[in-house]
């Protein structure tokens, strides 16, 4: 874990990354603060405000005494947001150097087809 962003975000990002690819399914327990602390050897503060991020964007919530789990719907969520970051980064910008050179939409779809057969 470093790769120049906050430690607390970089363990948001893998619980999250983990509800996406099932790993932590809906309702199941995520580990604790304490837990991701000793296993990332950090701060439990950090990691507390790493889950506690989740729980702000409705992907973990707190069972009081019991710990964190993931909600119901937070892959779904999590997948659309991903899916709206990845137009934003890579589409849009796609498309904008795909009209500068005079392709037109039609053509950058062919493109696209050609490109995405297992090369």
């Amino acid at each position: 874990m470093d790769d120049g962003r906050p430690l607390f975000a970089q363990i948001a990002e893998d619980i999250a990354s983990a509800v996406v690819d099932g790993t932590y399914p809906e309702e199941t327990q995520v580990p604790s603060s304490n837990e991701l602390a000793a296993f990332h050897r950090i701060n439990p503060a950090t990691a507390a405000k790493g889950l506690n991020q989740l729980v702000t964007q409705g992907v973990l919530y707190k069972r009081r005494g019991i710990g964190m789990f993931v909600a119901e719907g937070a892959r779904s969520r999590l997948l659309d947001s991903r899916r709206e970051d990845f137009a934003r980064q890579y589409i849009a910008p796609l498309v904008t150097e795909a009209r500068k050179l005079g392709i037109d939409p039609e053509q950058l779809k062919k493109m696209i087809d050609v490109w995405g057969d297992d090369r």
